[in-house]
């Protein structure tokens, strides 16, 4: 995938599989399906840690310990990154690429590194002669399992997906469905480097301009739709679609975390977790205020 990646040890390796509920086997299609779908379901997309004060860096070895070890989730960077590792340890040819999640305007090469893409190459079926595949743990409320890589509808229910070709070979365009949270992503074809996406995970991740720093979240994907908390508010898009009422107590909230999300933070600080609820119920009251004066 890139250079001079780390190899995962055998005790992550194991707990990663285990908190999949997955076993190690040869490539292959299924197999390849039934990993990432049990990815999206288990490991959640979340921006808690922001919010928390820990400075998280985008090394995949780390990312996949966390995960791991920890019951933690992350943004794309780790999210794929972690997945690309572990999908490489079982045998697969995994490779990483440059992407760009866009909103209405369309795609943006001032976006692109702000999302890191995974293809597997070498399983062919006849769904898929090419043999390569479009894997996408980092999007939250996108993809549920691998697409084939080629163009057309590619519908993940509840959400109506396709892949385009605009006459470049080595340009792929994702469009989500207008019920997700972002209209679309462009990628290259051509193979990442860590560095590539440095600088987009320090504003993402640092600048008050940006939505993952304004706004604490996760997300966890299934078969018929996702689970989103942003702030203290639980929502469902999906099949049973609705918006909960605020949990503004903290246990509750935190229980929330973990009982929706997998989300335990055991191994948070005692103060991360104070400057976490603290920070998050603020952002919540000071939305009300601007509620109640419109």
């Amino acid at each position: 995938m890139f250079a001079s990646l780390p190899e995962l040890s055998q005790e992550v390796r194991e707990a990663y599989l285990a908190r999949l509920g997955v076993a190690a086997e040869p490539p292959s299609v299924a197999a390849l399906h039934h990993l990432v779908r049990r990815h999206a379901e288990r490991v959640p997309y979340e921006t808690i840690w922001i919010h928390a004060g820990e400075a998280w860096d985008i090394d995949a070895g780390t990312a996949a310990a966390r995960i791991a070890l920890q019951s933690r989730g992350g943004y794309c960077y780790h999210l794929n990154g972690a997945l690309g590792l572990l999908l490489t340890s079982l045998g697969y040819a995994v490779r990483g690429h440059v992407g760009g999640v866009h909103g209405a305007d369309g795609p943006d090469p001032a976006a692109m590194g702000n999302h890191l893409v995974l293809t597997v190459d070498g399983l062919p079926n006849d769904d898929n002669p090419t043999g390569t595949w479009y894997v996408d743990a980092g999007l939250g409320d996108a993809l549920h399992g691998p697409l084939p890589l080629r163009a057309g509808p590619h519908p993940q229910p509840p959400f109506a997906l396709s892949l385009e070709q605009d006459g470049d070979p080595t340009t792929w365009h994702l469009t989500h469905d207008p019920r997700g949270g972002f209209r679309g992503m462009t990628w290259s074809t051509a193979d990442a480097r860590p560095s590539d996406f440095e600088a987009k995970h320090r504003w993402l991740s640092t600048a008050p301009e940006s939505g993952f720093v304004q706004v604490a979240m996760a997300e966890k994907r299934d078969a018929t739709g996702v689970d989103v908390v942003r702030g203290l508010v639980l929502s469902r898009i999906g099949d049973d679609d609705r918006v909960d009422e605020p949990v503004t107590d903290r246990g509750a909230w935190f229980g929330l975390l973990a009982d929706v999300f997998d989300l335990r933070l055991d191994a948070m600080a005692s103060e991360a977790r104070d400057r976490l609820w603290d920070g998050v119920l603020a952002a919540h009251r000071r939305w009300e205020a601007a509620q109640a004066t419109t």
